[in-house]
């Protein structure tokens, strides 16, 4: 049986970056003021909305490689967001059904529909975990009472770093986290960037920051790709998450997003 998950306490006064995701995603898991936060953004910057698609692409991507072609039957992922299509759950128990998926986020509504990502096989394992990636010591506590931590796992960081501005305290989590996985492990991140469209990218966190929550830093692709140092980086390293290894039917309508994402080995 799953845990019991207790009643979450939702704040819709205040635009949240999970529901405006979600929003964005066609999800209805949002409220009138996360729509108009994610209309105000698309207003100056329509191509948003190709970058969560694109991420959740990079999510279906490099979870079915990582199963499919590395072996991974444990995930880590921490900044779940909302459930929508393609959870990482879903996705790498479609290609193994024994693969164990510990899902950690801090926002209440996702909280409030955990149920939802505790729907896993029956041979594998799903988890939640109420926490937030500033108390990596708390979700390694507690992740390991479903992953095997003396095995490979992979670490998803789907756009949850860039909510984290100090890039002392951002290393200092890696390192913790990174530390407490087994050779063979991945790290998997996805983090907005300025690379493509400095002004406009800055003008999405200034409009995010000045309403929204948690607050929004955009690092440039040297600054996401030092996320993985001492890390082996997958070929093609740090690109626009559009443009991680695409599919043979993508190729061609794949264009680049201001959204970069990597995968790396621990070795």
């Amino acid at each position: 049986m799953p845990p019991e998950i207790p009643e979450a306490k939702i704040d819709t006064s205040i635009p949240h970056n999970a529901r405006i995701w979600n929003y964005w995603l066609g999800g209805k898991d949002n409220y009138p003021v996360d729509q108009e936060m994610g209309e105000q953004i698309r207003s100056f910057f329509p191509e948003i909305v190709d970058n969560a698609i694109a991420d959740r692409a990079f999510l279906v991507r490099t979870v079915t490689h990582l199963v499919r072609e590395e072996g991974v039957r444990q995930f880590l992922d921490i900044g779940t967001g909302l459930p929508t299509h393609n959870n990482t759950h879903e996705v790498a128990q479609a290609e193994a059904p024994d693969a164990r998926v510990v899902y950690t986020d801090n926002d209440p509504l996702v909280l409030a529909h955990a149920r939802a990502l505790l729907v896993g096989s029956e041979q594998g394992a799903t988890d939640y975990v109420d926490a937030d990636l500033r108390d990596p010591e708390a979700i390694l506590e507690a992740a390991s009472r479903t992953l095997d931590l003396s095995r490979p796992v992979a670490l998803m960081l789907l756009g949850v770093v860039n909510f984290i501005g100090d890039d002392a305290e951002v290393r200092s989590i890696l390192d913790r986290l990174i530390e407490a996985l087994a050779p063979g492990s991945f790290l998997v991140v996805s983090h907005p960037t300025d690379d493509i469209d400095k002004e406009r990218a800055h003008q999405v966190a200034e409009a995010w920051n000045e309403r929204g929550t948690p607050k929004l830093t955009i690092r440039t692709a040297a600054g996401i790709e030092a996320l993985f140092e001492g890390l082996e980086l997958l070929e093609p390293g740090v690109v626009s998450c559009s443009l991680w290894r695409p599919e043979a039917t993508e190729v061609g309508d794949s264009r680049p997003v201001a959204e970069y994402g990597g995968v790396a080995r621990k070795n």
